[in-house]
């Protein structure tokens, strides 16, 4: 096997995208699992290798073709879109476009198959829609990109991982919106990850919406028999281990302890909470359900520590070992047909 080719977002570039990947690219282990393909803007990775203190050198390419994992150097496919006077940690049009082009110009790398998977630094959701581009977030900009009319959310730690039934809308919108097939179709595609991943007969559990699981109609207005449990009956009846609806907080408990090899939450908040007190340093998140792997990191743009050099680079780190292990796989004699 050779390694997989991931292409890198470099996301807001007045965020801390670009320092977290060269601290990233400066590490050995990175450069182990995979040949790192940054999309993005070639001076702004200058720049803050200047600002990490690393002397790594950045080679700034035409064409993804162009690559040489070889070479020693941070290979940057190189978009131009930056304005050299953009200021770090401040909220602008001008980076919400580049972060969005450097996303459109990764899926096309890896759907040329020059590849095998995308990992994103992060965006900021109002500098994107400040440059006209009205989507949440990277989740539903890949989909669209990509022509996928749904996908999932998945976020993993070392401890533990959740796929979210929905994601970023309000409360009683999801609410409304959870309904048995959506419940079944998420599972369907965290099954499909982790069966990818290796493991043969994942244990599966379901969280409720209700306290308690709604203690058997006490509580909430029937939502887990109605939204729920049809969809954990059509799963059983798949001859897959796949448990619920449970109540959250007991759930998540002993999934963290090693019970259940991923949690399926309702809603975002249900999911997120329990990851993010994990820590944020070691989570990932997955989109599940692309035609392409992606993964990300499970932080922000932190513009608050934008260009001081002290952010974090292990989110990303986890995030190109988790993008290189469901990356397709190549071997040797494949890669020269």
């Amino acid at each position: 096997m050779i390694r997989p080719t991931i292409a890198i977002t470099m996301g807001d570039p007045a965020g801390i995208g670009p320092e977290v990947i060269m601290k990233a690219l400066a590490n050995p282990e990175t450069r182990a699992i995979c040949n790192a393909l940054v999309v993005g803007d070639a001076n702004r990775l200058r720049k803050a290798g200047k600002i990490i203190g690393e002397r790594l050198e950045i080679a700034a390419l035409r064409e993804a073709d162009d690559a040489d994992f070889d070479s020693g150097l941070v290979q940057c496919l190189d978009l131009n879109l930056v304005p050299d006077d953009l200021p770090f940690g401040k909220m602008s049009a001008a980076a919400g476009e580049a972060a969005y082009r450097f996303i459109e110009k990764a899926v096309q790398v890896v759907q040329a198959g020059s590849a095998q998977a995308i990992c994103t630094a992060p965006l900021s959701k109002e500098a994107l829609h400040a440059a006209g581009h009205k989507y949440p977030g990277h989740t539903e900009l890949l989909a669209h990109l990509t022509g996928t009319p749904e996908v999932s959310m998945m976020l993993v730690s070392p401890r533990l991982r959740v796929i979210h039934v929905t994601t970023h809308i309000g409360l009683l919108d999801a609410i409304e919106k959870i309904e048995p097939g959506l419940v079944e179709r998420v599972i369907v595609r965290g099954h499909e990850v982790l069966v990818r991943a290796g493991l043969t007969n994942p244990k599966i559990g379901v969280c409720a919406i209700n306290p308690h699981a709604g203690e058997n109609g006490l509580f909430g207005r029937g939502e887990e028999a109605t939204k729920i449990t049809p969809a954990i009956e059509a799963c059983q009846r798949r001859g897959w281990d796949v448990r619920g609806p449970l109540p959250a907080d007991t759930l998540f408990f002993l999934a963290g302890r090693g019970d259940y090899d991923m949690v399926v939450a309702m809603y975002h908040d249900q999911g997120h909470g329990p990851i993010k007190v994990l820590g944020l340093e070691a989570g990932v998140n997955i989109t599940v359900g692309l035609p392409v792997i992606r993964t990300s990191v499970d932080h922000g743009t932190a513009f608050d520590i934008a260009g001081k050099g002290v952010a974090d680079e292990r989110s990303l780190i986890e995030a190109l070992r988790q993008a290189a292990e469901l990356a397709p796989k190549r071997d040797s004699a494949a890669s020269k047909v």
